[in-house]
């Protein structure tokens, strides 16, 4: 919408690129938009570490990271949720390491199994939860252990913690979640584009139609919201679990389809 107003709008795919073009832009402030989970911080972490080597100083970011395990304990604490386990992200254990899943195991007994991405990654993360479940367990396993150690990546970790700081978060169809995200720390204040266009205030506002927090817990399948499929698609999404191309109610959407279950 932005771009159709006659803003500057530019998909990058590197952070490094928003820095570079700032540099070739001096008269012009460049706003990179870090989003993601703990898988995009340390690069958008290294960014904002150049800049201010670079002393590039029409560079910010608005950051909107979120942490994944503070979100698992939210789904998991509630006591509506209907979640049996877990397939954690492989690309996220890759830096953040499995350490933080062990006390969710132990406190919730819901088995998590850390997974790649490839088709049979995903079908032997599957086959080991359901096991785990059959036979009564509930432990953290580790699928993805050709790309995941335990203790993570340290150079990305040390970055992150270098440049970021853990904060309260508000998730789309959850709501505020206490520690499950990222900002940065006043030692890069400087970056920070809330702070410097007094963004800060602006709160989106969701639709009251959608149910995707129903869906993340557990509670109903993606073609039970009477929006699905008709008000909500892929290219016109209500909420999260529509925006996203791994959401639950985007892949019923591509692989069953836009009719309601009979």
């Amino acid at each position: 919408m932005a771009k159709s107003e006659g803003y500057d709008v530019r998909m990058v795919y590197s952070p490094l690129d928003a820095v570079q073009l700032a540099h070739k832009n001096p008269d012009r402030e460049v706003v990179f938009f870090a989003v993601g989970f703990e898988t995009t911080a340390p690069a958008n972490a290294m960014a904002v570490t150049l800049a201010r080597q670079q002393r590039i100083d029409n560079f910010s970011v608005l950051v909107s990271h979120v942490l994944v395990p503070p979100a698992i304990e939210s789904i998991l604490s509630s006591p509506d949720s209907q979640v049996d386990g877990f397939l954690a992200a492989g690309h996220v254990c890759t830096i953040m390491g499995t350490s933080e899943y062990v006390p969710l195991v132990e406190k919730h007994r819901v088995p998590i199994v850390v997974t790649g991405f490839e088709p049979l990654d995903i079908l032997q993360g599957v086959y080991l939860c359901v096991k785990q479940l059959e036979e009564g367990r509930a432990s953290l396993e580790n699928q993805y252990a050709r790309s995941v150690r335990q203790e993570g990546n340290e150079s990305a970790l040390e970055r992150m913690r270098e440049v970021f700081q853990v904060v309260h978060r508000s998730w789309r169809g959850i709501g505020e979640i206490p520690q499950s995200g990222l900002a940065l720390t006043p030692a890069f204040a400087e970056f920070d584009a809330e702070s410097r266009f007094q963004v800060d205030s602006i709160e989106a506002h969701e639709s009251t139609e959608c149910i995707s927090g129903d869906i993340l817990l557990g509670m109903k399948k993606p073609q039970e919201c009477p929006a699905y499929g008709t008000r909500c698609t892929p290219e016109h999404p209500l909420g999260a679990t529509m925006v996203s191309s791994e959401g639950a109610c985007a892949a019923y959407y591509r692989y069953r389809g836009a009719k309601p279950d009979n």
